[in-house]
């Protein structure tokens, strides 16, 4: 009788247990900040109620403004040392600065992505990306004095971007650049950079069901709650639809291209992703360049870097990175692929 008993209750348990598992069921929910990185973050995810996801999306978003503050090249902030600190001058020289483990490790990515992508990606590019941000700002508030910076000062900015000049302690969490003409620009890897670093902190606390979508950065963080693939759409350069989808779980999906940043000189557009060889907007027949990884970090280098490649020496690249493929889009529209692109292709 006992153990009739016992079996009659664990029925009866596991009714209501599924009844109520049932009408607890996931919902889907959005958010939106215009908040960080001058772009904007999109925060999808699966939660039992609006407060769950309310105070999970708060989080996240707390995440994403200490690494805005941390990674701002253009601003300082009261009591924090960040990037804009490391670049500064003191008496015509850059003092070591004392800053924060995630600086540390983003910037030890960075001279890791410098080596991979053969240069092609160079945080220590600061000087000449500098005269180009000044020169585009002027050019779009004021198009009738758009001008291009002079091949003179590209050139002699370029001689100060010699990333073994940025000097890493990792014992005592410091940073020197010791070359006092030096700029850190880290623009193109910072933002995937932080993405990953929320999703790798939402993954440690157990965290799934979510979409981090960081102005084209887009990293899923496990997959749907019926275990399906989210559908990530990469936007058509034109502007007018999206011309693939990607079914992809704990993956990144990144873009860069040359329509998303640039200004007009003489009626002649100049994007804003630089070729490190000749100090001009890069012009290998591209319009984007999408890159699927696991890590949002590398595909935002990679990303970069590949628009800066020829289509032979891109694949070569892409090809020699476990786990990572490319979409090329050319000027004329056409598109070409890595070999195992098609794999991520929503059918």
């Amino acid at each position: 009788m006992k153990q009739r008993f016992l079996s009659i209750a664990l029925a009866l348990c596991l009714f209501v247990c599924g009844g109520a598992c049932s009408s607890q069921e996931k919902t889907k929910y959005n958010t939106y900040s215009m908040d960080y990185f001058d772009t904007v973050i999109t925060i999808t995810g699966y939660e039992k109620s609006q407060g769950d996801f309310d105070k999970q999306s708060k989080e996240i978003l707390d995440m994403f403004e200490d690494y805005h503050r941390l990674y701002s090249i253009y601003h300082r902030f009261d009591g924090l040392n960040n990037m804009c600190t490391v670049n500064q001058l003191t008496d015509g020289v850059h003092p070591t600065v004392k800053v924060d483990k995630a600086i540390i490790d983003m910037l030890l990515f960075a001279k890791k992505m410098h080596t991979v992508t053969n240069g092609k990606l160079n945080v220590a590019m600061g000087s000449v990306l500098s005269l180009w941000h000044d020169y585009r700002t002027v050019g779009k508030d004021n198009p009738q004095n758009a001008s291009l910076p002079p091949m003179d000062k590209l050139q002699e900015a370029a001689k100060h971007t010699d990333i073994s000049k940025m000097v890493i302690d990792e014992e005592n969490s410091t940073v020197t650049l010791t070359d006092p003409l030096m700029k850190l620009d880290v623009g193109a890897i910072a933002k995937g950079y932080a993405v990953e670093q929320v999703a790798l902190a939402l993954e440690k606390k157990g965290v799934t069901g979510y979409v981090l979508n960081v102005g084209g950065n887009v990293r899923t963080v496990g997959s749907k709650p019926d275990g399906s693939d989210w559908s990530v759409g990469i936007e058509n350069p034109d502007g007018s639809d999206y011309i693939a989808y990607l079914n992809v779980s704990d993956m990144s999906v990144v873009t860069s291209g040359s329509y998303q940043r640039y200004y007009y000189v003489d009626g002649k557009p100049y994007h804003h992703i630089i070729q490190p060889e000749t100090l001009m907007p890069a012009q290998n027949g591209y319009l984007s360049v999408s890159v699927v990884c696991k890590d949002s970090g590398m595909g935002d280098a990679l990303s970069t870097a590949l628009f800066c490649l020829s289509k032979q020496d891109g694949l070569a690249l892409i090809n020699s990175i476990a786990g990572a493929e490319a979409m090329w889009v050319a000027e004329d529209g056409t598109k070409s692929y890595s070999s195992g692109w098609n794999k991520y292709v929503k059918k």
